[in-house]
């Protein structure tokens, strides 16, 4: 029995999934600072706390509603704020945008955890 070949965006959510949950070592996850200013004061544990806090958060989001079914932008609730994420894909040097988002050996990607006011 053949298996049908998964189509573009199923594998560009897949490596987003991956991405996401920490699974894939090239992704990078970045924090905007408006981000990091609203929920780590100024101490480093409670900040290192508040990161952890998000990244858990983002990684337990559950998409309803997906336009392109690529799992590549997300919103939660985070502490009375309401917290987006989103995933780019560059070059594996980070300079470029990706020429191909759904092969994993020429895309990094890089998910950025903002405040929705950022966006």
């Amino acid at each position: 029995m053949l298996t049908e070949p998964i189509g573009r965006a199923k594998q560009i959510a897949k490596l987003n999934d991956r991405a996401r949950s920490g699974f894939d070592p090239s992704a990078r996850i970045m924090f905007t600072r408006g981000c990091l200013d609203a929920f780590c004061s100024g101490d480093t544990p409670s900040g290192l706390v508040a990161q952890a806090e998000l990244i858990k958060t983002m990684r337990r989001h559950r998409f309803e509603e997906d336009t392109y079914g690529e799992r590549d932008f997300g919103a939660f609730t985070f502490r009375g704020e309401k917290v987006f994420f989103k995933i780019d894909y560059f070059d594996l040097n980070l300079e470029y945008g990706s020429e191909d988002p759904a092969d994993a050996s020429i895309t990094a990607r890089v998910v950025t955890i903002m405040l929705a006011s950022e966006y």
